[in-house]
């Protein structure tokens, strides 16, 4: 199972998304992909931003989060309870790394997910599994980078 990064959702957004990422995206089954409600906080927090600046691409993005986002991660979308809270803080304990990364590193380890994102150097010492989906698949030991590599 896979705990999707912010990055890798507003990736599959774009037109000219990565060819490695929509490949790599396509092989999984939907019931495999998770996102943390820290992506949820991540992408309000942009289109809010977005819509200070620019109304309409902020009514563009919001709609995207309303009717794409949520309803395709609908089941899908796991939130940050005590367990995760307290392996946060593990993870901060004495790297004081962003509490975003960390949170969603923290839900990955509780629930045994592998963290998707192009990030892993963001996430390399939680010791969570990780995948980067931008390298190229032909080569899956670059692309995947596990707790027992490091």
């Amino acid at each position: 199972m896979f705990l999707l990064d912010t990055n890798v959702v507003s990736e599959l957004r774009k037109r000219t998304a990565d060819a490695n990422v929509l490949r790599w995206s396509r092989t999984q089954m939907a019931s495999s992909l998770f996102i943390s409600s820290i992506t949820i906080l991540e992408l309000e927090t942009g289109i809010l931003r977005i819509e200070r600046r620019d109304p309409a691409q902020g009514a563009v993005l919001r709609m995207w989060l309303d009717q794409h986002v949520l309803k395709a991660f609908a089941g899908r979308i796991l939130t940050v309870d005590t367990q995760v809270a307290r392996r946060c803080a593990q993870l901060h304990v004495p790297d004081p790394r962003s509490e975003c990364d960390a949170l969603i590193a923290a839900t990955a380890l509780v629930h045994g997910m592998t963290v998707v994102t192009r990030n892993t150097i963001d996430f390399q010492s939680c010791g969570v599994a990780l995948l980067n989906p931008w390298v190229s698949q032909l080569n899956e030991e670059a692309a995947v980078y596990s707790r027992a590599s490091r």
